[in-house]
């Protein structure tokens, strides 16, 4: 009887070894600040934002102006030349908001200065990481930083493909 609980509790154990998963946690912010290129990437990067930022609001400051002179002189301006300056400052403001979404929109220079600068640095950090989970053979790499967030998981447990087939779809 003792040998058969000892080899049933066996069996339990070596079943529940062969299906815990290995995982690593990892704060990828604490690591790219401890990196002298990520930190010069940065600052670089601050550098671009700052010009951009000065560049955008000597536009907006000309343009304030351009408003104050045309609500002082709009009495005194006949209809043709009122139209005329209203349209001036129109097309300024659409400027200056193009300017903006150019330089920190979506997909504007911000973020490719930021893919260019940056993202070298973090590719970095990603391949030493694959390569540690492969070394120690992790099934999971969690980052930390920013929420839990997967970084590495091994491609043997994504059941993706199971699920569509399920589903009947190929």
């Amino acid at each position: 009887m003792k040998k058969f609980i000892a080899s049933c509790i066996a069996i339990v154990l070596f079943s529940v070894a062969a299906f815990a998963q290995r995982y690593a946690v990892i704060d990828s912010k604490y690591i790219l600040d401890k990196m002298p290129e990520y930190k010069d990437a940065q600052k670089k990067l601050d550098q671009f934002s700052e010009l951009w930022q000065q560049e955008i609001e000597q536009k907006q400051t000309a343009m304030d102006k351009m408003v104050k002179d045309f609500e002082a002189e709009q009495v005194l301006l006949p209809d043709n030349l009122k139209k005329k300056r209203e349209d001036e400052i129109y097309n300024k403001e659409k400027e200056l908001r193009d300017l903006q979404r150019k330089r920190f929109g979506f997909e504007g220079d911000l973020f490719k200065k930021r893919q260019e600068l940056i993202k070298p640095v973090q590719d970095k950090v990603y391949n030493a990481v694959q390569v540690m989970a492969v070394q120690k053979q992790y099934d999971f790499i969690l980052d930390k930083s920013e929420g839990i967030t997967i970084i590495f998981a091994d491609p043997k447990l994504d059941k993706s493909d199971e699920i569509l087939k399920s589903m009947g779809i190929n």
